[in-house]
């Protein structure tokens, strides 16, 4: 979260809305569309064998196309998967990120 963190905070340049966004994206402000979405990607994120239908027609209702679905889920996966493999293979966070507790253990190196 603290890379995307960085890369929001320089688009926004609201530091309220990207502590908000890093920390409970639930207490920023941020339009329905944009909440349904990342609510969306939470449960996908978390409990993906729970969606439903009624989860992609919650996003259509809120205005997204099919298009704009698709994008949102190989994006979420995308990330799922990509920081899955980074944290089994111990992948060195970028310079100005703190390490995430769990990364000062031992970790299987590759290399």
């Amino acid at each position: 979260m603290q890379a995307h963190a960085h890369d929001l905070r320089e688009e926004v340049e609201d530091e309220e809305l990207v502590d908000h966004i890093r920390n409970d994206y639930r207490q920023a402000k941020l339009d329905p569309a944009t909440r349904a979405m990342l609510d969306y990607c939470v449960k996908l994120t978390t409990r993906p064998w729970e969606m439903r239908e009624d989860d992609v027609e919650t996003l259509r209702a809120h205005g997204l196309s099919d298009a704009d679905i698709l994008d949102i889920v190989q994006v979420a996966s995308f990330f799922n998967y990509i920081n899955r493999v980074a944290d089994a293979l111990g992948v060195d966070p970028e310079p100005f990120m703190e390490p995430w507790p769990w990364q000062e253990r031992a970790l299987p190196s590759l290399s």
